[in-house]
């Protein structure tokens, strides 16, 4: 069976503002989770890619002033647009409707008494 990695928006939302809120420095981290999480190769190159990125651009940022500032600020903002664009939208998997297990109807699943058994 395939693994999940489910997220509500609001749990989508929270990884865009680490993203853009660290300035692209924890970029990382939530791609590193889903990478640990699923376990995909393509979560790991996603994961490769921005922790690259980091390299990179920290080597970018140490360089003298004037040089390759220019670069440096595409570069950052491609790379956080990219990041917030797949924390947002495919990286993570639709969350499990509540009652996909019971179908269309409202009927209690085979074994269960109908009501809310917490209720008795």
């Amino acid at each position: 069976m395939d693994k999940r990695v489910e997220a509500g928006w609001f749990q989508r939302l929270a990884w865009s503002v680490l993203a853009v809120g660290s300035f692209g420095l924890l970029v990382w981290v939530p791609f590193l989770y889903v990478a640990i999480r699923r376990g995909r190769g393509s979560d790991w190159g996603a994961f490769a890619s921005f922790a690259l990125y980091e390299v990179g651009s920290l080597s970018l940022a140490s360089l003298p002033a004037g040089k390759g500032e220019t670069a440096l600020g595409l570069i950052v903002l491609a790379s956080l647009a990219m990041a917030v664009w797949l924390l947002v939208g495919p990286l993570f998997d639709r969350l499990t409707p509540r009652n996909a297990m019971t179908g269309a109807g409202h009927a209690p699943w085979p074994g269960q008494a109908a009501g809310n058994p917490y209720l008795r």
